[in-house]
């Protein structure tokens, strides 16, 4: 039985979306943990709800990021964390954060990486004028949102598209494909090999053959 870590800043949606698939899915896993950089963060409230213990380490109170992510994973590792998920949390982590849960530290983003890293992918995706956006979840490297990919969702760009309709479109995507990445690391099918990953498929899982071109 495997420990989640899940940190957020706001309402964590995706947040949401994992909890309910691990329970729903019967993961060999269980959410340890809730924890956000700010006290007033809605998806604390749905943690508690749901019999999820919380923590709160306010980002606003360290001068210094690297004593801020000291603080914060004193917190996490209080739960005994085998995964570190990182869901619409809003904050840059140092190095050392990350090579202290290297491996096992997820994030997602809403854009097809390696394309728009960083903020404002949707505008800046509409702007480029593309026909496909999307959202990726991926490994944490010390590069911003340049880690190893493990999967990806794609929806079109309609005419007329804004902003706003992009995100409504990508966040659906991101509530399918996040739970998914994660039970694949809790199930041990994940590996990483020079940047790559690759998913060990399941006899008989038509979900992994349709994923890796029908060779699983």
């Amino acid at each position: 039985m495997k420990n989640i870590v899940i940190l957020i800043s706001g309402r964590g949606s995706n947040m949401e979306a994992i909890v309910r698939a691990c329970a729903a899915e019967q993961w060999p896993a269980r959410i340890a943990a809730v924890i956000s950089n700010r006290a007033d963060a809605p998806g604390l409230a749905f943690a508690q709800a749901h019999g999820i213990a919380t923590a709160v380490v306010e980002s606003r109170g360290f001068g210094e990021r690297e004593h801020f992510d000291a603080a914060l994973a004193a917190a996490i590792d209080g739960f005994t964390p085998d995964l570190v998920v990182l869901a619409g949390f809003m904050r840059i982590l140092t190095p050392g954060f990350v090579a202290r849960y290297a491996g096992r530290l997820l994030n997602i983003h809403p854009s097809l990486l390696p394309s728009f890293p960083g903020l404002h992918t949707h505008e800046r995706a509409l702007e480029a004028g593309i026909k496909v956006h999307g959202a990726s979840v991926h490994f944490v490297t010390a590069e911003l949102d340049h880690g190893p990919i493990v999967i990806q969702a794609a929806v079109p760009v309609k005419p007329g598209d804004t902003a706003d309709d992009l995100a409504a479109r990508i966040l659906r995507c991101e509530h399918v494909i996040y739970p998914r990445a994660v039970r694949w690391f809790v199930e041990g099918r994940l590996r990483v090999a020079q940047g790559r990953v690759d998913l060990a498929p399941r006899q008989g899982d038509v979900e992994t053959q349709c994923l890796m071109g029908g060779d699983a």
